[in-house]
């Protein structure tokens, strides 16, 4: 028994088939359009030498300004002026003094400078110099008495010249003996010990007065 064939079928197929027939169409004016070539021939433009229409240039010759004036220098004006000026105001000076027997005049003191105070300062260098009482004699006669040579000294031949430093006060009294270059052998001991006993020295004087000086001395050793 065969089926029975509905319009709506038919439909169908036709429907399809006008599809696939107007895809094919479509296809095919693409190809075409892509093959087709079409050469158009444009006219050719002119590119010749344009007419020179422009008027004739005018030449302008080029303008010069004038540099502006230099400023006017102002001269220094001179003012005179006098070397002496006439005060006309008058000037009262009263040179009369009147002095009455009643007045006295103050008598003008003038005060003493007050002298100087010399302190315990120690001078160097004075004006007169500090001495053993009787001068250099007096103290070669001191040594030569009161001196006695080291017995160690003198068996090892040991000789020369103690160098001493000390101060004389204003009284005279000798302190802070020092040996500054000694020789050895008991020599530099017996220098100070001589030194100590000796009596005492005159001051130095600074301006006529008696002050603290330093003195230096030597003692000489020598074997006979």
């Amino acid at each position: 028994m065969e089926a029975k064939k509905t319009p709506s079928a038919d439909l169908n197929k036709k429907s399809s088939l006008f599809l696939a027939i107007g895809l094919l169409v479509s296809l095919g004016v693409t190809f075409a359009a892509f093959e087709w070539k079409k050469t158009e021939k444009g006219e050719l433009m002119d590119l010749g030498m344009a007419t020179d229409d422009f008027e004739d240039l005018i030449e302008i010759p080029p303008t010069e300004q004038p540099p502006p004036p230099p400023p006017v220098k102002q001269q220094p004006q001179i003012i005179e002026i006098p070397d002496e000026e006439e005060i006309e105001e008058e000037i009262e000076i009263n040179l009369d003094v009147e002095i009455t027997e009643e007045q006295e005049v103050e008598e003008i003191v003038f005060e003493e400078e007050p002298e100087e105070e010399v302190g315990d300062e120690i001078f160097l260098i004075v004006e007169d110099n500090a001495e053993f009482p009787g001068g250099d004699a007096e103290w070669n006669k001191f040594l030569q008495k009161n001196l006695k040579y080291p017995r160690s000294a003198s068996r090892m031949g040991i000789e020369g010249s103690v160098f001493l430093s000390f101060v004389v006060d204003k009284e005279g009294k000798l302190s802070d003996i020092t040996v500054t270059r000694g020789i050895g052998g008991g020599c530099d001991a017996e220098a100070i010990r001589v030194l100590e006993s000796s009596p005492r020295w005159t001051p130095g004087k600074q301006r006529g007065r008696a002050v603290k000086s330093r003195m230096a001395i030597r003692i000489l050793f020598k074997l006979k």
